[in-house]
């Protein structure tokens, strides 16, 4: 027993290690900085001064984070409920015995299969230029002016719209695997209590996917706030408050970017500890919001 106890620590000890290297050690190294005034991030801890909450305070009261915190939270809202509702009405349509069903699969979810680089650039290049863009085409066509889809007031929704467009295929297979797993004689016994497609939808399918819906709320929200090439390749010369982020902040406040006279690696870690919180509760509200089911495989 003691030689199996040997061998199993020896095999996982590289793992530990690692794991306290690469992720325990990094974490508490943050949390820490959060309460004192660094300028450098590889500044040795005895240069450190110690400020208490004033890297909190600061970043609150910053222009930047706050206009940052409300594109997040616009993502988070109006992108999330767009990107899960249509990601299930596509996992409902492809689980319901549709012919082509593996190619539109595919389709979705070939988006994912390519570089959020290339399609990012796909995007700003072709579809939303002014000069030669398939939206512009589309309006000359129909005798309509050309739009600046990437002006100020509309580069946003215009990042927004495309982040979408990548996203619903990779929640639509995790709904897929979620409605396959359901028992069939579940909805054979509602069809013979007469409940139609859309009553089986809110009544069987719905309740038997929160453990599903949780995950997928639980994803969207680490994706939105770890939101940063999208952002980057909207504004790649500068960063402008349409697009702005929490985490396009912190690089900025860290390493500098517009605005930054000093760069403040406390702060920045304040706004790390910030965006980890903030994940934590929508992790914890919706494990209370959305129970598993009982029934639920």
């Amino acid at each position: 027993m003691r030689k199996n106890r040997t061998m199993i620590a020896l095999f996982i000890a590289p793992t530990v290690v690692t794991l306290a290297l690469m992720y325990v050690y990094p974490v508490i190294r943050t949390v820490i900085m959060s309460f004192f005034q660094v300028s450098e991030l590889t500044s040795d801890p005895v240069e450190w001064t110690f400020n208490g909450l004033d890297n909190y305070y600061k970043i609150f009261h910053a222009s930047g984070f706050l206009t940052s915190m409300k594109n997040m939270m616009m993502i988070w809202i109006v992108g999330g409920v767009i990107t899960l509702a249509l990601s299930m009405l596509m996992a409902v349509i492809l689980t319901s015995g549709i012919r082509f069903k593996k190619f539109f699969r595919a389709a979705i979810y070939m988006p994912n299969i390519v570089s959020a680089v290339a399609l990012a650039t796909m995007w700003v290049q072709y579809v939303f230029n002014y000069e030669y863009g398939l939206l512009n085409r589309i309006l000359t066509k129909l005798g309509l002016e050309k739009f600046q889809w990437l002006g100020t007031d509309s580069k946003f929704w215009a990042m927004l719209a495309a982040y979408i467009f990548g996203s619903v295929g990779y929640y639509m297979l995790i709904y897929i695997s979620g409605i396959e797993g359901i028992p069939g004689d579940l909805y054979e016994a509602a069809t013979l209590d007469g409940a139609g497609k859309v009553k089986q939808f809110f009544t069987l399918t719905m309740p038997l996917l929160r453990g599903v819906i949780k995950t997928s709320v639980t994803f969207w929200s680490i994706n939105t706030t770890t939101f940063f090439l999208w952002t980057k390749l909207f504004s790649p010369v500068d960063t402008q408050g349409s697009t702005i982020v929490p985490v396009v902040y912190l690089y900025d406040t860290v390493f500098g970017g517009k605005g930054v006279v000093n760069r403040d690696a406390g702060a920045g870690a304040a706004v790390g500890v910030v965006l980890t919180l903030i994940i934590i509760a929508v992790y914890l509200v919706s494990n209370v919001l959305l129970k598993d089911s009982d029934l639920e495989y």
